[in-house]
């Protein structure tokens, strides 16, 4: 059982982390340049991971992503739609597909994650090294207790 003083370290947290949902969209929204815009969140984060990971079928995407396979099977049918992704048979089965990015999907991934690394570089700039490391492996342990979280459900 948690003390009184945990009970509001975890209210702040939690009001933290809306409010980071909140600010991170606003700011992306706000932004200026068109790299910001130039892909969708869900399609920015797909690329991300494939690019990452290398090419996966659509059961993979949605386990690492905490999705709903029919919700990646939309977004990647809007990736492939606009030229993102190309689908070539799997290997291991006949059946499914391994979704894979094209070099237009690359460049525009990477024109966003640019614009993105420039943006936090700029808001970040008087933090010390120490610090941005320290907020990148807690924003990670935070990401990975999410994902720990929903997979046992």
């Amino acid at each position: 059982m948690s003390d009184g003083s945990d009970e509001s370290t975890l209210g702040q947290i939690e009001t933290e982390v809306a409010l980071l949902m909140r600010f991170g969209e606003a700011t992306r929204r706000a932004t200026g340049t068109a790299e910001h815009r130039v892909l969708d969140r869900a399609a920015y984060v797909i690329l991300r991971h494939l690019a990452d990971a290398g090419p996966q079928n659509v059961s993979a995407l949605a386990s690492r992503l905490n999705l709903d396979g029919s919700t990646v099977t939309r977004q990647v049918s809007a990736l492939q739609r606009d030229g993102l992704i190309t689908r070539t048979p799997d290997p291991s089965d006949g059946r499914g597909t391994v979704i894979s990015p094209t070099s237009t999907g690359l460049q525009r991934m990477a024109a966003v994650q640019a614009a993105r690394t420039r943006l936090y570089g700029d808001m970040l700039a008087d933090w010390t090294t120490d610090d941005r490391e320290t907020l990148a492996r807690l924003l990670g342990r935070l990401n990975q207790a999410l994902v720990d979280r929903n997979r046992r459900r």
